[in-house]
């Protein structure tokens, strides 16, 4: 991408960098078949949330709330179908896919309303996605998404929501420090830059003091405690990379059981670029997490804690 002399993401309209994300989901390769793809729209205030639900062939053990990312500005539930049939295959869950509405077009906290409105509507349909009430249902998300899901686990507790068995976060967004080491570190300015991350935020949450709440900066919620535990992946050379291991360490204060894993050598959207190694690495973290969580479910055993 660097070879091709095409503009910086920050110096791009916002449909100039959809089209990009679309290029690169392109290259996703194949995608595994499922027993069933159904296409649902939640109805939210001013509009409606298009969700699809991705059945494998298998049985569904459980189901995975899945939060795309692209800075809450780009990114298509289209765009991340393979990567989702691939998780839906794998870990012999149910996915759907939350096609919450984009900034700057419907601003914070459009996107976070949306994907709890999607939330409770996956929690209600729980047997009709997956045969059965008694299945875990985790939330998950890259970058992004990954802020969304933390969200969505801290809403639901806060809330009284649906009863979330783990969540999965991605490289995620946790804050709006943009002077933390990882973000002003040369080294990381790679696929998600210092200057991307302001420009997302501009667009997602022009007014500097609400990125401050929690809805949109998880890691300022007060309590973190009661949450369900929390697969993190960072990777090296990310700018997010610091907030997502610091998210980590405030769940793990607050008595939440985490698998946190750095991975080396790798930049920010390794997981979701399928075509790369380092993707399936991480898939197979998120994948025993949740046939692990599916085990625990199963035989009635309550959540972990590291207390």
């Amino acid at each position: 991408m660097a070879a091709g002399g095409g503009k910086a993401l920050h110096e791009m309209t916002p449909e100039e960098a959809r089209a990009l994300g679309a290029q690169m989901a392109s290259m996703a390769g194949p995608a595994p078949r499922m027993a069933r793809v159904e296409e649902h729209t939640v109805s939210v205030a001013g509009g409606a949330v298009p969700v699809r639900v991705l059945v494998p062939l298998e049985p569904p053990r459980g189901v995975i709330v899945y939060y795309h990312g692209g800075g809450w500005v780009i990114g298509a539930i289209d765009e991340f179908d393979t990567m989702a049939r691939k998780l839906a295959e794998r870990t012999s869950s149910a996915v759907v896919l939350v096609d919450y509405r984009l900034a700057p077009e419907h601003r914070y906290p459009v996107a976070v309303d949306d994907s709890y409105a999607a939330l409770e509507w996956v929690g209600a349909h729980m047997k009709e996605i997956a045969g059965s009430t008694d299945v875990p249902l985790v939330v998950a998300g890259d970058s992004a998404g990954g802020n969304l899901a933390a969200v969505m686990a801290l809403r639901a507790r806060d809330r009284k929501g649906p009863a979330i068995d783990l969540q999965v976060l991605i490289y995620p967004v946790t804050d709006a420090d943009f002077e933390r080491p990882s973000y002003v570190d040369p080294e990381n300015q790679l696929l998600l830059t210092r200057d991307a991350m302001i420009w997302f935020w501009d667009h997602y949450a022009p007014e500097a003091k609400r990125r401050t709440e929690p809805d949109a900066s998880p890691i300022r919620a007060k309590d973190l405690s009661g949450l369900p535990p929390a697969v993190v992946l960072t990777a090296e050379h990310d700018p997010l990379r610091d907030e997502g291991e610091a998210y980590a360490a405030r769940l793990a204060e607050a008595g939440v059981a985490v698998d946190l894993k750095r991975y080396a050598g790798q930049t920010h959207a390794f997981f979701t670029l399928l075509m790369l190694p380092g993707s399936e690495l991480g898939f197979q973290q998120v994948v025993k997490a949740v046939r692990a969580c599916i085990v625990r479910k199963s035989k009635g055993q309550p959540a972990l804690s590291t207390r």
